[in-house]
């Protein structure tokens, strides 16, 4: 069956630091789609997220790139399989430098963080109970 696969771009300041700073949270760059404008994070089997220095993210849209310190531009957000493993996720990034955004939600039957990463884009990490998901 087809597995259908997300690409998130985003556009980073400093390529380098940004490949460094997901490596430490576990993910492995793709060599094959990167070079010294873009860098490809594998996330999953299924999730991308292209990195782009902002000159070649803006060779993609006309529209002004959004300062993601400042502005919103996108809330990303990465199922985790457990609570541990959402703490894991967003202790790694704090700890490679990242920002924690705002309190941790637990309701329960579900269990969140967030943080910022270098460049300020928003990335949410939840678990959600098996038995509540599927119904």
């Amino acid at each position: 069956m087809y597995q259908q696969m997300i690409f998130v771009n985003l556009p980073v300041n400093d390529l380098d630091a940004s490949k460094r700073f997901f490596t430490e949270l576990g993910y492995s760059i793709n060599a094959q789609f990167s070079d010294e404008k873009a860098a490809s994070v594998v996330i999953s089997d299924t999730i991308v997220a292209m990195l782009l220095t902002k000159p070649f993210y803006a060779t993609f849209t006309d529209k002004e790139i959004a300062d993601a310190t400042k502005t919103s531009e996108v809330l990303v957000c990465l199922s985790a399989e457990s609570r541990a493993k959402v703490d894991e996720l967003v202790d790694k990034a704090i700890a490679a430098g990242a920002t924690e955004t705002g309190p941790t939600q637990d309701q329960g039957f579900m269990y969140g963080r967030a943080f910022d990463d270098l460049d300020g884009h928003t990335w949410e990490v939840i678990w959600m109970d098996p038995a509540v998901v599927e119904g």
